[in-house]
């Protein structure tokens, strides 16, 4: 695997060398893949590792672009697109035009996906590529993710997934190429902070980044806003509430200033998926 040695703390003994082979041959098999790319650690790598399998000439990353998509992950897209040498390009996606979408059900991602791979799906054919793939890895098997439905109306593969790559596994190997996204903390869509049933509204979506915008630039690294309505809910990382505490203050100058009336700390911390707590996990083969 080309790169393997570009960081030293991250040893090829480290690296699950059979599962990057079977990912190596899933791409051979598909030919040519159009890649749902976020920016995320997941994306990159698998955008990565193919243009160094397939060549660029047989990968198209492809960006989604709305109010929902934090800045912050299209510049990192962006970035790591240039720096690798992965053909990109950006789309402009309308789910906030679809009222099912906007409603927010437990099933909103599903209406998200299906506009994005309806549109990679005319895309793909355009260009001449083989097969629709995403970055789902063997962990999201067992999450929540009604996305992942609309992925496999579209034909969608999931190529890490197939090869049984964790998200630990695809950190160790995006370290050992040097790829800066190797740590980097899970980066949803905004529309994830709103609990479901709260309404998806532009307005809303920009609190929310200008909220997180504010946290980022102060030190925190791992956190939500949740927008409750009226309140802002903030989670940071465990380690970090007590800082959060010490910042109470301040934090809470600056988002009432965003246009939040109250704004409260969860002293329980930062855990994935909070919202989905209690709810009953949609999966490959469930009806959305």
């Amino acid at each position: 695997m080309s790169g393997v040695s570009s960081d030293s703390n991250a040893s090829a003994t480290d690296l699950p060398a059979g599962k990057l082979e079977r990912l190596r041959s899933i791409l051979h098999e598909a030919g040519s893949v159009c890649i749902g790319y976020s920016g995320g650690v997941d994306s990159v790598f698998l955008a990565t590792f193919a243009v160094e399998t397939l060549g660029p000439a047989c990968v198209l990353a492809v960006t989604g672009l709305s109010a929902a998509v934090p800045k912050i992950q299209r510049e990192v897209a962006r970035a790591c697109a240039r720096e690798r040498g992965i053909p990109h390009v950006e789309i402009e996606t309308d789910e906030l035009q679809d009222a099912n979408y906007t409603a927010n059900p437990v099933n909103r991602c599903f209406f998200c996906k299906n506009e994005l791979w309806g549109q990679l799906t005319v895309l793909a054919r355009s260009r001449g590529l083989a097969a629709l793939v995403d970055g789902a890895n063997a962990d999201d098997a067992h999450d929540h993710r009604p996305g992942a439905i609309a992925a496999a109306r579209h034909g969608v593969r999931s190529p890490l997934l197939e090869a049984g790559l964790t998200k630990a596994e695809i950190r160790t190997a995006s370290r050992a190429m040097g790829l800066p996204t190797w740590d980097q903390p899970a980066s949803p869509c905004l529309s994830s902070r709103l609990p479901y049933g709260v309404a998806v509204t532009p307005e809303r979506l920009r609190q929310i980044e200008e909220a997180e915008t504010f946290l980022r630039r102060a030190g925190f690294r791992e956190f939500r806003v949740r927008h409750h309505g009226d309140a802002a809910r903030i989670e940071v990382a465990p380690a970090e509430v007590t800082r959060a505490l010490m910042l109470a203050e301040q934090i809470a100058a600056a988002l009432r200033a965003m246009g939040f009336g109250r704004v409260l700390l969860d002293v329980d911390g930062y855990r994935r998926g909070s919202l989905n707590e209690g709810i009953r996990p949609v999966t490959i083969g469930t009806a959305p």
